[in-house]
């Protein structure tokens, strides 16, 4: 596993030295890009399939109207560029407890299930989805996964990429009745920053997890922070998250930062703090 795990965090940073390569050469004007490798290489010693499985995904994804090919560092890649203009006007429509759409990078989702599995996880959850990205690269990595998902559209737009099923369901993640998924040792993916309605989300779903009997002791959480000056520290810290983290008695057990698509411009990148309940 401690091999496993050094092997995940090494992709980890090569795909932020990719990313920082790959802003200082982009030139074009889109709204949303991201880049996916071509092929396995020592850098990113990924399987194959799995490589294709992603760019399956990116391909059938209408908020990408653009794709071609380019080497990035010693890395040749596909590029996505893309617009999510009306699945980001349609999800701004719901309360404050709910995240504008806004994506991390396919890769991104793709090392943070790596990570989750490594860690022992038999099932993903996918909290506040978009378009469902961290629950289909869970099925990639052959993990149970369902995409929890208020916004209509965006179910809509899953539905159209299911290549894997990842079970989307549009529901409220705070109202969801967890219970019907039989779960065992799950690990929740909240999406949205502590600031931007993911600490009401978090605590939502939290409540209802811990009213299922035995699961509690048995559940994970990542959540999405940020470094950026534009947000009022925690004083906790733990990227935004520190204060909920200590309330609900979790420890952080990793942290990895990755590329998103609302942090593209920003000189750090984001991230994840998984974290599980400390025994009691």
């Amino acid at each position: 596993m401690i091999k496993n795990c050094l092997m995940i965090e090494d992709i980890a940073k090569n795909l932020v030295h990719l990313k920082k390569e790959f802003t200082k050469i982009y030139d074009g004007k889109s709204q949303i890009q991201e880049l996916i490798p071509v092929s396995k290489s020592n850098l990113f010693p990924i399987k194959q399939q799995d490589l294709e499985l992603l760019h399956q995904f990116a391909t059938k994804n209408p908020i990408y109207y653009n794709s071609y090919k380019k080497t990035v560092g010693q890395t040749s890649c596909i590029i996505y560029e893309g617009d999510i203009n009306k699945y980001w006007l349609n999800s701004i429509q719901y309360d404050s407890s709910h995240a504008p759409f806004s994506p991390t990078w396919i890769m991104s989702a793709y090392v943070g299930v790596l990570l989750a599995k490594d860690l022992g996880y038999l099932e993903i959850i996918d909290i506040g989805s978009g378009d469902g990205r961290i629950a289909f690269c869970a099925k990639v990595l052959d993990l149970e996964s369902y995409s929890i998902e208020i916004d209509d559209m965006l179910v809509d737009l899953q539905k159209l990429l299911t290549i894997l099923d990842f079970h989307p369901h549009c529901s409220d993640a705070v109202t969801f009745d967890y219970s019907s998924l039989n779960l065992t040792h799950p690990i929740f993916f909240i999406g949205g920053l502590p600031q931007m309605g993911g600490i009401q989300l978090a605590s939502g779903v939290m409540e209802k997890i811990n009213s299922i009997s035995d699961l509690k002791r048995n559940t994970g959480w990542v959540f999405t922070g940020t470094y950026s000056q534009k947000y009022q520290p925690d004083p906790k810290n733990e990227a935004g998250w520190g204060t909920l983290i200590e309330k609900n008695n979790l420890k952080s057990v990793q942290t990895i930062s990755l590329p998103t698509a609302w942090a593209f411009h920003e000189p750090e990148e984001t991230p994840y703090i998984f974290t599980q309940t400390v025994s009691e």
